[in-house]
């Protein structure tokens, strides 16, 4: 659920140690200390060998059945927690060698209890389909039918009891593409330090670097790209031997059990069928052209001949940075979210001024922004907030929106069904999101915060929508290249990749060579074919908040019930409930329509000021020095 940039250690940076209390989350409601956790850890290690007790015996009948899956979901919900506390602990401080150990064992012994627990698929689905179905009649088996029924849909997907536990036995070998990206990515990348405005050092970090991006000063933008991409250059065939590896792993694990596809393999989970992942990539594709004029618009408020991919962040609005403390940015996001009601916001209100968030960022401390958090725990999110950056405003609605899904599904859901779906956790970040943008552009107060506010969510659509589509093409490209065959090496990432970048980014854009090598730091990679999820997400939340804005009550309720349902249905089937349709090609349009017609009217509003001050300010001494 991660959505912001990145961190590595800086030596300014403070450390943990010296970081006021108040504005670190408080991990007690998983566990007290790390010595609570070791005592809950070995208990969680002990339980593994009472799986022999079920082994062999689940076609007995719907008794056994049920114990069995009590107990299974009992060691899982044991499990979640000590894996969400090992993790957090592990992302307060990447380098810290005691937490890394922690999650380390957490993950070996997670390997052993999947092989433990690996018999109960293929023997659930090793019962004959009709006396399966006579099972699901019986009354002990009613807590768990609807899991029953969706694993029913894995019989041609299955394999033996012993091929099972032999693919569980790699869980932690598969695991290796990602853990060596993260390390490299998160630990050993070194940028250095740029000179930020007015020649002041700045040490560039995964943290900063959007920021950077941000600054008036193109010298400043240019030095700190070609600064953090020279990292991704150094390291770029040990980065691509990992993405080979994660793309290896995927295809294998899918024509092991029988998929015909990565990709489809990805989707079978949430039963969203190809088309939907199609159906997005062809419809954004459809409407470049917005995209492109959008491109063209900023080239020209920039007044340049063409942009450079480090043009792309800065605001077209120039002088509306302020700063925000955290709690001012805790009213903001929480006065746009009125409409969810008292109850919502009250509960939001209380976790983000006490102690639900990890505030600031840190020496070592993990990438950007996330929630997490274990059945009936509190809600948690990390942060790396900086107060003059609005985008971070934005990342604390969005992470919020996920607390608050955790917060409610939770609540209403038993553990089996309350972990909801990703497909609509992207939903749930991106509704507050909109609540927010929208609450700003009704308040603005000039046609220039107006303008200030339009760029900023044309910049959110142009980098959830368009962005994470083009990322989603990728993939499967990728895939699909290499289940055909083809070695994935670099060349290969980077030839597809530009290729991508030509078609989204469009005749005003310069394709600097070191962009292609952005396809080797995007993590969401070695989690194959999640990305679109931010994308459908984003599309189906502006028609959700539409709706909720237009209609008032009912459809808020409407809203609540989708964040309080877990995955108690399908996701389509949520979204259809809510409102929604994704398989239908017009829930994308109508994103694309408002990134149309945000970009028009920001036209509008800039032809009574057609340059950007900043830039037009920098353009004349250089063209005073030409002559």
């Amino acid at each position: 659920m991660a959505k912001a940039r990145t961190h590595t250690e800086g030596t300014d940076l403070p450390t943990r140690e010296s970081q006021n209390p108040e504005y670190c989350w408080d991990l007690s409601s998983l566990y007290k200390s790390d010595k609570a956790w070791e005592r809950d850890f070995a208990k969680w290690k002990g339980r593994f060998s009472e799986y022999s007790r079920f082994q062999g015996r689940l076609a007995e009948g719907p008794t056994t059945i049920a114990e069995a899956l009590s107990f299974h979901f009992s060691v899982d919900q044991q499990g979640e927690r000590l894996g969400v506390y090992a993790h957090l602990r592990m992302s307060e401080d990447l380098a810290d060698p005691e937490a890394g150990r922690m999650f380390g064992r957490y993950m070996a012994e997670l390997s052993r209890v999947n092989e433990a627990a690996s018999f109960l698929q293929p023997e659930l689905l090793a019962i004959p389909e009709p006396r399966m179905q006579e099972f699901l009649g019986d009354r002990a088996l009613e807590p768990f039918r609807q899991f029953l029924t969706r694993l029913l849909r894995y019989r041609p997907h299955t394999l033996s009891p012993a091929e099972e536990r032999l693919l569980a036995m790699h869980t932690e070998m598969l695991e290796s593409p990602r853990q060596v990206f993260r390390q490299l990515n998160d630990t050993e990348l070194d940028f250095g330090v740029v000179q930020g405005e007015a020649g002041k050092p700045v040490p560039l970090t995964h943290g900063n670097f959007l920021m950077l991006l941000e600054s008036p000063e193109r010298e400043v933008r240019r030095e700190a790209f070609h600064r953090y991409y020279a990292q991704y250059a150094r390291h770029k065939r040990t980065l691509a031997a990992a993405l080979g590896g994660s793309i290896h792993s995927d295809n294998f694990l899918a024509r092991a059990r029988h998929y015909g596809s990565a990709l489809e393999a990805a989707l079978f989970p949430d039963n969203v069928p190809v088309r939907v992942y199609d159906n997005l990539i062809g419809t954004v594709r459809g409407h470049l052209e917005h995209l492109h004029r959008y491109h063209s618009l900023r080239r020209r408020r920039l007044g340049l001949k063409v942009l450079q991919p480090f043009d792309l962040y800065v605001p077209l609005v120039p002088g509306m940075k302020q700063r925000r403390t955290w709690e001012e940015a805790v009213d903001m996001v929480l006065a746009a979210l009125q409409p969810l009601g008292e109850e919502y916001c009250r509960i939001l209100r209380g976790g983000l001024l006490g102690r639900w968030c990890d505030r600031y960022e840190t020496r070592n401390k993990q990438s950007g922004a996330f929630s997490s958090g274990a059945y009936r725990s509190d809600p948690l999110i990390l942060m790396n907030y900086k107060e003059d950056v609005l985008d971070h405003v934005f990342t604390l609605a969005h992470e919020a929106g996920h607390s608050m899904h955790t917060y409610y599904s939770a609540k209403n859901q038993p553990y089996i069904y309350y972990q909801y779906p990703i497909l609509v956790a992207e939903v749930a970040s991106t509704f507050n999101e909109q609540l927010l943008s929208r609450k700003l552009l009704e308040e603005s107060a000039s046609d220039e915060e107006r303008a200030a506010i339009i760029n900023h969510e044309l910049d959110g659509i142009r980098g959830t929508i368009y962005r994470q589509t083009m990322f989603a093409e990728f993939e499967k490209r990728v895939h699909e290249a290499v289940q055909g065959g083809e070695p994935p090496t670099l060349e290969l990432f980077v030839s597809i990749y530009r290729s991508l970048l030509n078609d989204y980014l469009g005749p005003d854009v310069a394709i600097d060579p070191q962009l292609e090598l952005e396809c080797l730091r995007i993590p969401h990679f070695y989690r194959a074919f999640y990305v679109y999820k931010y994308a459908t997400g984003l599309s189906a939340a502006i028609a959700l908040a539409d709706r909720v804005l237009q209609e008032g009550a009912a459809a808020r309720d409407d809203y609540l019930r989708l964040l309080s349902s877990g995955n108690s249905k399908d996701p389509l089937d949520l979204f259809r409930q809510a409102g929604v349709d994704l398989e239908k090609p017009q829930t994308v349009e109508a994103a694309m329509k408002r990134f149309a017609e945000l970009t028009e009217e920001l036209e509008s509003l800039f032809r009574k000021a057609p340059r950007h001050p900043k830039e037009r300010a920098k353009a004349k001494p250089a063209r005073r020095g030409k002559r």
